[in-house]
């Protein structure tokens, strides 16, 4: 009986342990695990789908003409086990109309009439839109319901201005373009939430499907195209010379300067036809992107991304020649693909070309980013790093950043510190980290400061920056310090291998994260995304023990946190001694810390390095 009375409260005790454990779970995302497309292990569900579309596009931009007319024709397919009546369209440039929800103030420049439908077909029948909304989301009834695993056809054709003022997408100059979110696109529509309708308000970014495209681009002769994709007609619309020169530019560790200004004031780099049209193909990418302009001089080089294939990437850049940073770009881009599909986060960069187009919105797209020019080169670097990252979250995984934008922005800044290193020293990537993301949060003791991570990015104002940047790249590091370089590796790759091309949420990643390292984190990721929690240690005492000493340290902040405690001996040396954030597992709040040593300690300070304290005035404790 006593035997039966201690074991059934030994039991009780473990289940209330691992309740304690357990992580908070939305009702969407537990219906998820009911419905079998998402796994309580991390995997997706063996009932896991997603819709997918091929788009083929055309579009028409002729500088100085502000006027963009496109066509395209959607193949949409339906994965799902749900009858569709009708279909959500993304309509993004809507963004520009006025009356449209941002997040600041529009000016005069910004503004235009936004994406304007002119004809709309679903599988041939025509479709009344409405184009005076300022929504960047419209719900477009079908003639008939789509039914599971059947497909619908849309042709599609619109105009649009682009606006004056560059943001993410716009006019650079007169005659330089580059086009974001512009093409109208059928949204989400996933397994837990539906049909994606977030408004686009100017500051969350990307959540779309995994889709094929072809994409015709007719700009005026002596203008050059980039996009995403692999350019299909290079013959066609280059001159032989420049055809050559980027040809040999796909197997050249060196940058070959394919078009310089002194060939564009030569006006014969292009096909001399009044129009030409250049062809781009990608499968299975979530964007596209396209930069259009006659006076941009055209680097490029590539560099090996997967040592087992010997594949490798083109890495090129579009660019006014008086930027001297952007002279760089290629190199330094080479370095990224190279140095994030070697190292961190270790996965061979997945597409064929990398292109870095100078503009003003420091922004990602697939295969291309958007950077503005800086006169401080090495920040240029930085920014390049930060934005070619991004490759990985939210291309390489789906992510959902208009609703988790930490789930990418938070890894984008935690490789930036990490090829950094690589790139100025420790020392020197650090400094940056700490002043460029942790400084400006954890000095700041306002409450929106200290929202819970996991809170969704769409519900965010004040604190978005911090939630999305900082606080996610912090944690990331914790665990990577608490689980050493090498299981951390093995787990996030494999979250990456399970999720890769599909649309992982924080619970899977959670949960992957944990199987996959063997370890129950759940107390990790509840102290890190579920509370608001900041960083404050106090060191109360330095006290003498039998073999040393015990420092009794609070955590007055909450974060479990890594930390260093450096000790100043009587006889004038000094020792570090490192703390994983696995000392908080047991007791959030309270610690003892044993020191093991014969020596005399005359003081002891705590150092969080990049996990910046709050208040410092109390980590140091001088021993009487």
């Amino acid at each position: 009986m006593i035997k039966s009375i201690i074991l059934t409260a030994f039991v009780s005790l473990i289940l209330v342990q691992a309740q304690a454990q357990n992580l908070y779970v939305p009702r969407d995302i537990q219906h998820a695990y009911k419905s079998e497309t998402r796994s309580a292990d991390g995997n997706p569900g063996k009932k896991y789908w997603q819709n997918y579309g091929r788009y083929n596009i055309t579009i028409t931009a002729l500088p100085p003409n502000r006027n963009i007319k496109g066509t395209e024709q959607i193949t949409y397919i339906n994965n799902s086990p749900d009858t569709l009546k009708g279909l959500n369209m993304k309509l993004i440039l809507n963004i520009h109309k006025p009356g449209a929800a941002r997040m600041g103030n529009a000016q005069p420049d910004y503004l235009t009439q936004g994406i304007q439908i002119d004809t709309f077909l679903i599988n041939g029948q025509p479709k009344k839109i409405n184009n005076n909304t300022a929504s960047t989301n419209q719900m477009v009834g079908l003639p008939k319901p789509l039914m599971p695993h059947d497909s619908v056809k849309l042709d599609i054709a619109w105009h649009f201005q682009i606006s004056l003022e560059s943001g993410r997408e716009g006019m650079i100059d007169s005659t330089t373009y580059y086009l974001a979110y512009f093409y109208p696109r059928v949204s989400v529509y996933d397994d837990y939430n539906g049909w994606d309708r977030l408004p686009f308000i100017d500051a969350q970014e990307f959540y779309n499907d995994f889709n094929d495209y072809t994409l015709q681009v007719k700009a005026p002769k002596n203008y050059i195209v980039w996009a995403t994709g692999t350019l299909q007609n290079p013959n066609q619309v280059l001159q032989p010379e420049y055809a050559k020169r980027l040809q040999t530019s796909m197997t050249s560790d060196s940058t070959i300067h394919i078009a310089t200004a002194a060939d564009l004031a030569q006006k014969n780099i292009t096909a001399q036809n009044e129009v030409n049209t250049w062809t781009w193909k990608a499968n299975d990418i979530s964007d596209m992107a396209v930069g259009i302009s006659d006076h941009y001089v055209w680097d490029a080089a590539s560099t090996v991304v997967d040592d087992a294939t010997h594949r490798r990437a083109s890495m090129q850049a579009a660019f006014l020649d008086n930027a001297i940073d952007f002279h760089h770009a290629v190199q330094n881009g080479r370095n990224s693909l190279s140095w994030l599909s070697h190292n961190w986060p270790g996965v061979p960069y997945p597409f064929p070309k990398m292109t870095s187009f100078q503009g003003f919105a420091d922004m990602e797209y697939p295969m291309m980013v958007n950077d503005s020019h800086n006169d401080d080169v090495h920040f240029s670097q930085f920014v390049q790093d930060h934005e070619i990252a991004h490759t990985y979250f939210p291309f390489y995984m789906g992510i959902n950043e208009s609703r988790y934008a930490f789930m990418d922005e938070g890894w984008a800044t935690t490789f930036e510190l990490l090829i950094g290193t690589a790139e100025v020293g420790k020392e020197k990537a650090e400094e940056l980290y700490k002043g460029f993301r942790v400084d400006r949060w954890i000095h700041d003791a306002a409450t929106a400061e200290d929202l819970p991570i996991i809170t969704p990015s769409s519900e965010l104002r004040g604190g978005y920056g911090n939630n999305s940047y900082g606080k996610p790249s912090l944690s990331y590091f914790a665990l990577k310090d608490m689980l050493g370089d090498a299981l951390f590796k093995k787990a996030l790759h494999g979250y990456m291998d399970r999720w890769h091309g599909k649309h992982p949420i924080p619970w899977d990643y959670f949960n992957s994260m944990s199987s996959v390292s063997g370890r129950n984190l759940n107390w990790f990721f509840n102290n890190w995304f579920f509370t608001n929690y900041y960083i404050d240690l106090d060191l109360q005492s330095v006290s003498k023990v039998n073999g040393g000493y015990t420092a009794s340290i609070k955590n007055i902040g909450g974060f479990a946190v890594p930390f260093d405690v450096k000790v100043t001996y009587t006889d004038g040396t000094t020792e570090s001694i490192h703390q994983t954030p696995a000392v908080w597992e047991k007791n959030q709040k309270q610690i003892t810390v044993n020191l093991k040593t014969s020596k005399t300690i005359q003081s002891a300070v705590l150092d969080g390095g990049i996990f910046m304290d709050a208040d410092v005035s109390n980590n140091k404790f001088i021993v009487k």
